[in-house]
Formats: C-alpha cells, sequence, structure tokens
C-alpha cells in the first residue's frame, strides 16, 4: 500500500524529535500501521535550518498554506503552538479534508468544540494524544481503553516544570524564587514561565481530560486555575511532618449532589487547578523532578495510575506518532465508526455545567500566624465549627520555633474535613478579622485520593 504522505508545520523540539524517531524506526511503523507514513514537506519560517535537519528528499517551505494546498499532502501535523496562527491553518487543514494531528493544548482547550465540530462535518480526524502529559498515552487510555467506565474523578501531575520546582522546594528547602532560578538554569523552565508556574499550562491539559472522561464540551473559560507562587517553603515542610506533599494537581470530578453544598440538587463537574495536600503514601505524592502522573478513578476498574515523561522531543513525539498510526490505519475507514473526538458521540455529549469555586466540596490545610496567646485557638474553633467545618488534625508550633526565642506569635496549622468551598471562604474571611490573626492566612486544598 502507498505511503501516507505527510506534512509537518513547525520543525522546532517536538518537530525535529518526530521526524527523527519516525525515520529511525520506520520500519517498525509500517510493521504495526499497515503502511508507510512519510513526512514529505515541511513548513518553518527558518527554512535553512529546517533543510538542514531533514535533508534534500523532503521539500521545505516558509508558508503553512502551501502544506495545506498540496493534494498529495493526507494528514498535517500542527506544531506552531499558541491560538492564533495555529488555529486558522487548522481549520484550513480540515476545510481542505486533511487529517490533523497536534499537540497544541492551549489551541484545544479554547477551541476545541469549533474544530471538533469543524472536522466531524468534514468526515476527518483531529488527533491529539501529544496535547496531555507528552509521552504518557492518557487520551487513549480515557477515549479507548477505560471506555467501559464511568469515570469519577481525575487527579494529575500534568506540569513538569512546576514539578520540579515543587521537589526542588521540598528536597533542598528552597524558596519558590531560588527554586524556579534552578529550574531555568537546568533548561525545565522557559525564560517566560507564566503559563506553566501560573497553572495555565495545567489547566489547558485538564479541561481536555475532563471533556473527555465525562463527555462535556471543552470549558476552559470556567476552570478555576492557581499557580504556584505563592507557596513557601515553610508550607511545604509542615505539610511533611503531617504525612502529605505538596502537588500541583489538574483535578477533575463528577459530581451528582452532597449533602455539602449549599442544594442537594447541585450537580455538575468540578475543573481546577491549584496547589494541593496528597497523602505521601499515594503514589502520586511520590512523583519527583519534571515527571509527570495521572490518576485515573473508574467505577468498574478502579484506581489506574499512568506515568513517565510529559515534555521533551522524543517522548512528546512519541505520542505524535501514535496519532499518525491511527490515522494510517483508520483514513479509509467510515467516519462515523471511528472513535470520536471526545470519546462519546456528538449527539450523546451533555452540556453539563462546571462547578464555581464556591460550590466545589475538599478538604483544606490552613496556616494562621497567631498571637501566642491564651483562648486563641478557641476562637478559631469555634468561627470554623459555626461554618460547619469540622478540624481532622491540628499541629501548633512553639512560639521560639517561628519567630526565634522570645516571640509572641506561633503558627497555628489546621487540617480540615472536607467542606463546601464557600463556606471556607466565609470563615476564612471571620479569622482574618481576628485581631490575633497577625499575617495573611495560607489556605491550600487537601485531596487524599481514595
Amino acid at each position: 500500500m502507498k505511503a501516507i504522505q505527510v506534512g509537518l508545520l513547525g520543525i522546532g523540539t517536538v518537530g525535529s524529535g518526530t521526524f527523527a524517531v519516525l525515520q529511525r524506526n520506520q520500519e517498525e511503523i509500517r510493521r504495526r500501521a499497515g503502511r508507510g507514513i512519510e513526512i514529505t514537506m515541511v513548513a518553518d519560517l527558518d527554512t535553512a535550518r529546517a533543510k538542514a535537519l531533514v535533508g534534500e528528499h523532503v521539500q521545505v517551505v516558509g508558508d503553512a498554506r502551501a502544506v495545506i494546498a498540496n493534494p498529495d499532502i493526507e494528514v498535517v501535523i500542527e506544531l506552531i503552538g499558541g491560538y492564533g496562527i495555529a488555529r486558522t491553518l487548522v481549520l484550513e487543514a480540515i476545510a481542505a479534508g486533511k487529517h490533523v494531528v497536534t499537540a497544541n493544548k492551549a489551541l484545544l482547550a479554547v477551541h476545541g468544540t469549533e474544530i471538533f465540530q469543524a472536522a466531524a462535518d468534514k468526515g476527518v480526524m483531529v488527533a491529539f494524544e501529544a496535547a496531555v502529559a507528552g509521552g504518557i498515552p492518557i487520551i487513549k487510555a480515557l477515549r479507548e481503553g477505560l471506555t467501559a467506565n464511568r469515570i469519577q474523578w481525575i487527579a494529575g501531575i500534568i506540569n513538569g516544570t512546576t514539578n520540579f520546582i515543587l521537589s526542588e522546594m521540598r528536597d533542598k528547602g528552597l524558596d519558590f524564587d531560588a527554586a524556579l532560578k534552578d529550574a531555568q538554569r537546568l533548561g525545565y523552565a522557559e525564560a517566560d514561565p507564566t503559563f506553566d508556574i501560573e497553572g495555565v499550562d495545567a489547566a489547558h491539559k485538564a479541561t481536555l481530560m475532563s471533556a473527555i472522561a465525562f463527555g462535556i464540551p471543552v470549558q476552559f473559560d470556567k476552570a478555576h486555575v492557581e499557580g504556584i507562587t505563592q507557596l513557601a517553603a515553610t508550607d511545604i515542610k509542615y505539610a511533611e511532618q503531617l504525612g502529605y506533599r505538596i502537588k500541583l494537581l489538574g483535578f477533575t470530578k463528577r459530581r451528582e449532589g452532597n449533602e455539602l453544598t449549599s442544594s442537594p440538587a447541585v450537580r455538575g463537574v468540578e475543573l481546577r487547578v491549584h496547589p494541593t495536600l496528597v497523602p505521601a503514601k499515594r503514589l502520586i505524592a511520590n512523583v519527583e523532578g519534571a515527571m509527570n502522573a495521572v490518576v485515573v478513578n473508574g467505577d468498574a476498574v478502579g484506581t489506574t495510575l499512568y506515568y513517565g515523561k510529559g515534555a521533551g522531543a522524543e517522548p512528546t513525539a512519541s505520542a505524535v506518532i501514535a496519532d499518525l498510526v491511527d490515522v494510517a490505519r483508520l483514513a479509509t475507514s467510515d467516519p462515523q465508526h471511528r472513535v470520536p473526538h471526545l470519546a462519546f458521540q456528538p449527539g450523546a455529549m451533555r452540556d453539563v455545567s462546571v462547578l464555581p469555586m464556591d460550590e466545589i466540596v475538599t478538604s483544606y490545610y490552613l496556616r494562621l500566624t497567631v498571637a501566642d496567646e491564651a483562648g486563641v485557638l478557641a476562637r478559631v474553633a469555634t468561627i470554623l465549627a459555626d461554618a460547619g467545618i469540622s478540624v481532622d488534625a491540628l499541629l501548633q508550633r512553639e512560639a521560639d520555633e517561628v519567630g526565634g526565642e522570645g516571640s509572641t506569635q506561633t503558627d497555628l496549622i489546621i487540617l480540615t474535613h472536607e467542606a463546601r468551598e464557600g463556606a471556607m471562604n466565609g470563615a476564612l474571611t471571620q479569622l482574618q478579622a481576628l485581631p490575633t490573626v497577625l499575617a495573611p492566612i495560607v489556605r491550600i486544598r487537601k485531596e487524599e485520593l481514595n
């Protein structure tokens, strides 16, 4: 059978890795796909560099639209990134009847509904395994391997930069700024790391996993997003003493009403990214450095863990090429019988709401810097109890441990049982107003991941 011809838009780190792995493992890939897969055309603004990478047998152009216009190209790989020109080119490729493979989580998290609908209308595939967790095949697991399950929740360490920084803070006792500089020096963080450290990159990925798990539209604009820039080494140390580790988790959960919500009828999906205390005994809590891991809980299979490299040229290329193999296998099949883009048949998608943060239910770590005097703990406990929040564990430091000899203030560390976020917000407002609370209260959410 004739090899499938592929056009590559962007030959940066992932693009060059994809070309290299495809060349190196061509025979193995052909045996799996049933036909050859060849990148025969590359578009990149730096044409000289691109030619040096791909050699003389691959056509290199500076205009991506020339690739889309080529009638011999059956699949377009989009590795440009971002929301702008990438969206335009992907939609133009679909309109031209090309299948699309992309690693662009930002594009799909924001414009996925439009892109998937355009692809369905045209009868082409949009494959995006590389968009979430690099070389970990989590999209295929959710779309196909776990299709018998009613997914209950997903929790993922899905940004290697932030996980590396948190590992450095815990292992070396560094503050955030020092750990970030280490990450940049070693190449784990970009010169401008905003998307990573503010949680945006993880939220893009969590949005896609949530849509696939629950059969809902992609709704990035409704995700709650917090990064790690405000985390202190002190809280990482206290968490460790209490048997927890702090990870930046992308978390999504099916909710069908709970007595802790403002209304028993509240149902929907939680979709949030934020620093999270995780019990140190959980496998995911022991994922260190720049590695990624995703935990999925399904009603039939129970809890499953997917672990591996979430970035890098060849790990991500592994996912891109897996998508190419799927396209090669299925390109001639009836579009109605392919695996749907978001796992559920388009007509069976549900417009279930993403819950506002006031309605999410979780447990909490609180650190209060308080005056070291009688009655403080009693006032704190009363405010929490009045808000319906029960205390699970409490750690009070000696004043001289916190502020040195003769200090008149101390840290009060509280772990709570599950509570509604809105109730916690109200309690924190009252606690912060106490004259004996001497600094802004630190609140970090906690997930047991049972």
